[in-house]
């Protein structure tokens, strides 16, 4: 069985949170959505469970950082192009994220880095290691 990975991240509202991850492609599994919490599926392998900040607190008792103020962490995606990359960075702003810098091209490697609703960052990179600088 393939490892999966499931990133949980506290969230302000629920049903906004489910329609952009919507506007992003991605769908939700229903046996693991209710009134708290939904899992949003990235891949067979990659879910985010979005979770109400009453749900996210049964499973820490530190507080919940404001991602809008603090940086908890970076989710980085990869992407199949660069035209990808673009794709869904621009329906993640589309749907009410914020750019949080400008692209970066390095040749082999080009990102965008979205924020979505809550503040959380998401980095959506295509790499090409073919081109990888060697030096």
């Amino acid at each position: 069985m393939a490892t999966s990975i499931f990133i949980n991240l506290p969230i302000r509202d629920l049903d906004a949170s489910m329609r952009y991850y919507k506007a992003l492609g991605f769908d939700h599994n229903p046996q693991f959505t209710d009134d708290t919490a939904a899992c949003i599926v990235i891949s067979d392998t990659i879910y985010v469970m979005v979770l109400t900040h009453e749900k996210f607190a049964q499973f820490s008792s530190k507080p919940i950082p404001d991602p809008q103020q603090q940086t908890q962490a970076l989710y980085a995606l990869s992407r199949d192009s660069r035209a990808e990359v673009d794709a869904i960075a621009e329906a993640g702003l589309q749907a009410g994220g914020s750019e949080t810098r400008p692209a970066q091209d390095y040749g082999f490697m080009y990102s965008r880095a979205i924020a979505d609703i809550d503040g959380h960052v998401w980095e959506y990179v295509w790499m090409d290691m073919t081109q990888m600088p060697t030096e």
